[in-house]
């Protein structure tokens, strides 16, 4: 895998569609770390899924309902969530919002995605 350009401008970077109401932009990656921003319209969700990626996910803007494994919170704009690998997680948007994913190593699926 290579890397993406050091600058990226979110104005510039390209959005991809992700689901329902859910868009994808990735931000910066290399082989061991991957940024991406993920918008969400009210109600959509980020389908219960689970991946060998341990993953750290901002709350940029927004209410989110998010599961991790057997746990259920609410989180609003400045929260976190972690996953580790192989852990099943999702989220349900309860307003439009905005996500901040980073993934390691580096999603090479959402790579392939956009090719």
């Amino acid at each position: 895998m290579s890397a993406s350009a050091p600058f990226v401008r979110g104005t510039e970077a390209e959005w991809e569609v992700a689901g329902v109401g859910v868009r994808r932009q990735i931000l910066g990656y290399g082989d061991d770390l991957m940024m991406v921003r993920v918008a969400f319209d009210a109600g959509a969700t980020g389908a219960l899924h689970h991946h060998p990626h341990r993953q750290a996910t901002y709350v940029a803007a927004g209410r989110f309902e998010v599961t991790v494994g057997e746990e259920v919170q609410q989180l609003d704009q400045g929260d976190c969530f972690f996953a580790i690998a192989e852990v099943p997680h999702g989220v349900r948007a309860l307003t439009a919002g905005m996500l901040v994913d980073t993934f390691t190593p580096a999603r090479a699926d959402f790579l392939t995605a956009t090719s």
